[in-house]
């Protein structure tokens, strides 16, 4: 296998953007801050929008990101190809009064979020990072850097931990993160420290435990990239550096990157895949095109969305819980997602175009499907599809260690998916 310098740089620079989004929310500021250093213009929600065709544009609502160019051709009837992909990762959000301790320890209170391999947490320097709502109105983002530890159990204290090992939820997932009485300690102290506030006067607050850890190039001939929350942020990266290299001039479509927060909790929130968020934008963005009714319908009718998430590589240990005859690999290229139950909105004419996108980028691909034993999960496709009725395809890279604190991907892969991403906008 032969890695491109191309594909190394991309893999540096995911992990740089992996590394400034330890929450959904730094994900989102990331991609707005990326974004508006390559000429695009962000928006309030609270205010009138441009009108005019021909401009770059992104909005955030929470922790999740829309951002658009409009052709300066553009008509009330010119259709969409939308990139989506989602901000958050599977891991562990911090609860309300969260400073706890016992017997010299300090913990902190932390409730799983979604579903992630509780025991890849083990043994990790990690971070505590999010939001916080403060007495005077303003939101800003907070964190720590390596602060909390998830310590295991020494195997002379639990000689059978070689024979299966398996985590209370409540009991033994409470990091450490110092020293001392926790009557005497604050834990959210820290966390307005790291953002240069007074802890006084936060009023809420949103925040996750991190791996620290930044993204790392290893293996023969360079072939592997791992890092934390690959799921999805390895998608959101690549339609982030796709998106940049759009022209207003160059595109006969409106090419849109929607980057949704809570898809790993079944999308259902304001910012979510399942709430109104890329619904609100594309109606404005056509209100402004003086699309009526029946135009808009028309635009979505000829219109595309890429649903890009992780999906699984053949594992050489566990080969047997895969489908015994379609069995992606990672460093093979990027795969079309396909389920027989709609758990993947991909269908024959999402799969020829696919097709057509990665001939047209040059890319290999390969497809994934579930061993009927092993049930997928599911995407933000079948959700958009349904909310909007936008053709849908669903797509992705292969990686192993899904849900773990530290996943696996291939480097060329992880290139090769933005470039089908940039074939897709110039579609």
């Amino acid at each position: 296998m032969v890695v491109t310098p191309a594909a190394l740089a991309h893999a540096e620079d995911l992990a740089d953007f992996v590394a400034a989004s330890p929450s959904s929310y730094h994900a989102a500021a990331e991609v707005a801050r990326r974004l508006e250093e390559a000429g695009f213009v962000r928006l309030s929600e609270e205010d009138a929008w441009p009108a005019q065709p021909g401009g770059r544009f992104l909005v955030v609502r929470d922790g999740a990101v829309i951002a658009w160019v409009v052709p300066s051709a553009a008509l009330p009837t010119t259709p969409a190809q939308i990139f989506g992909a989602h901000t958050d990762s599977p891991g562990f959000k911090l609860k309300p009064r969260p400073t706890t301790g016992a017997r010299g320890w300090l913990q902190a209170g932390v409730e799983v979020y979604g579903g992630p391999l509780l025991n890849s947490w083990l043994d990790r320097e990690l971070r505590l990072a999010g939001r916080l709502a403060l007495a005077d109105g303003r939101v800003v983002l907070a964190d720590t850097g390596a602060l909390l530890r998830l310590p295991q159990l020494a195997v002379h204290l639990d000689r059978e931990a070689n024979s299966g090992l398996a985590l209370d939820k409540q009991t033994q997932t409470q990091p450490v993160w110092g020293l001392g009485d926790p009557t005497s300690a604050d834990l959210l102290g820290e966390l307005a420290a790291s953002a240069g506030v007074d802890a006084a006067d936060i009023r809420g607050f949103d925040a996750v435990i991190a791996d620290s850890a930044r993204g790392s190039v290893f293996g023969k001939d360079d072939a592997f990239f791992a890092s934390g929350r690959l799921d999805d942020l390895a998608s959101v990266h690549a339609g982030v550096v796709a998106l940049g290299e759009v022209s207003a001039r160059a595109t006969e479509r409106i090419a849109v990157l929607a980057a949704f927060d809570h898809e790993e909790l079944g999308s259902a929130s304001r910012s979510g895949a399942a709430g109104p968020f890329l619904e609100d934008v594309l109606a404005r963005v056509y209100e402004g095109l003086g699309a009526d009714g029946g135009e808009l319908r028309r635009a979505y009718a000829a219109s595309w969305h890429l649903s890009s998430d992780v999906g699984h590589s053949v594992h050489p240990n566990y080969a047997y819980k895969h489908d015994p005859v379609v069995q992606p690999l990672l460093g093979s290229g990027p795969i079309l997602k396909i389920n027989a139950n709609q758990r993947y909105a991909t269908d024959a004419v999402g799969a020829a175009s696919w097709a057509q996108w990665c001939r047209t980028a040059g890319v290999a691909s390969q497809e994934f499907v579930s061993n009927n034993a092993v049930p997928c999960g599911s995407t933000i496709g079948p959700i958009t599809a349904t909310r909007l009725g936008i053709r849908t395809v669903d797509v992705g890279i292969p990686i192993l260690s899904m849900h773990s604190a530290r996943e696996l991907a291939g480097v060329s892969d992880l290139h090769d998916l933005t470039r089908v991403a940039e074939a897709f906008f110039s579609a």
